[in-house]
């Protein structure tokens, strides 16, 4: 019947409104309950989920969202993230100033009384899939705003002086629409000047980059994400208010990361020593993608139980894409 892990993950995706996840675990209940032979609790159950899951497919009326309209719909796309700090796996300090930051905004008032002004402007560095883009949707789902991600490719381009004005647009849509704007793979705009790339074009785009993070002064939270720290133009760095460097997991991590994909399953069995050691040089990403391939095989394959093997083997044919890089 039902465990305390199922509890905790029912609990979990009920508080992030992740209501596919929280049917997903219903289902699995009754079906361990149909299994202890209480049929009875199992058919009930059941009942329940396909009522609910009939009633979603009726026509609803969509849940208002701020949207960019005019040149700036092209220039940005926006969500409301309901992912939140709890749901992620991050080194504990990294989870603590994180929780520092989203406080001061919470709390902004009281900073205002005293003269002081919640961070606002953050640097996020580390490799590909690490949770740089996942904590922007966060730090949005935890202050309630919208997540507006600015879209590199409709704002840079080869002619001299537009994609400042683009830019010009985003600054002054911070200060009209509240919200958290990701700048992501930021390098792209703020590549060093003695880079390669070193033209007339992207001197101006990167010059007015500067300038707008220099003069920005609206009650919006810019994040700008970065792969490669090192592309960076050092003028870039005093432009923010903190910097967070993003890391691989670690063993303990990862067991985690895993744990969280997978409250469905009963995890006492798994040996967790030969998971962990199958873990080393995956990202967060990489993590998630093999928990749900091991999940799939464990449903189709081995009559929704997960094996250590099952859970291995997905990792090792996760751990195949990087090799062949």
């Amino acid at each position: 019947m039902t465990n305390a892990r199922q509890i905790i993950a029912m609990i979990r995706s009920h508080a992030a409104r992740d209501d596919s996840l929280f049917l997903s675990i219903a289902e699995h209940i009754a079906l361990d309950a149909q299994k202890a032979g209480k049929s009875k609790v199992a058919q009930e159950i059941s009942t329940i989920v396909d009522r609910i899951r009939a009633d979603r497919q009726k026509p609803s009326s969509p849940m208002p969202i701020v949207a960019p309209r005019g040149e700036l719909a092209g220039l940005v796309r926006a969500s409301y993230p309901q992912v939140r700090l709890a749901d992620m796996v991050l080194a504990s300090d990294l989870q603590r100033r994180m929780r520092r930051l989203v406080r001061e905004h919470q709390e902004a008032e009281s900073l205002r009384e005293k003269g002081l002004e919640p961070r606002r402007k953050f640097l996020l560095s580390g490799p590909p899939g690490t949770g740089k883009s996942m904590t922007a949707a966060a730090i949005a789902g935890e202050l309630g705003l919208p997540l507006f991600t600015i879209l590199l490719d409709g704002v840079i381009t080869k002619y001299m002086g537009e994609t400042a004005g683009k830019l010009r647009l985003i600054f002054d849509a911070m200060k009209n629409m509240r919200g958290v704007y990701l700048f992501d793979e930021v390098d792209a705009l703020a590549a060093s000047r003695g880079a390669d790339n070193d033209i007339g074009e992207a001197r101006r785009m990167l010059t007015s980059f500067l300038q707008f993070l220099e003069e920005d002064d609206s009650r919006s939270v810019i994040i700008a994400a970065t792969n490669h720290r090192t592309l960076l133009d050092p003028a870039i760095f005093r432009r923010f208010h903190a910097a967070f460097v993003y890391a691989k997991p670690s063993a303990e991590e990862a067991r985690r990361v895993l744990a969280n994909q997978l409250p469905m399953f009963k995890l006492q069995t798994i040996d967790w020593e030969k998971i962990e050691a199958a873990c080393g040089g995956l990202s967060q990403a990489d993590l998630v993608a093999a928990a749900e391939d091991a999940a799939r095989d464990a449903v189709l394959d081995h009559n929704s139980v997960l094996t250590t093997d099952v859970l291995f083997r997905s990792l090792q044919d996760r751990a195949t894409i990087h090799t062949a890089e």
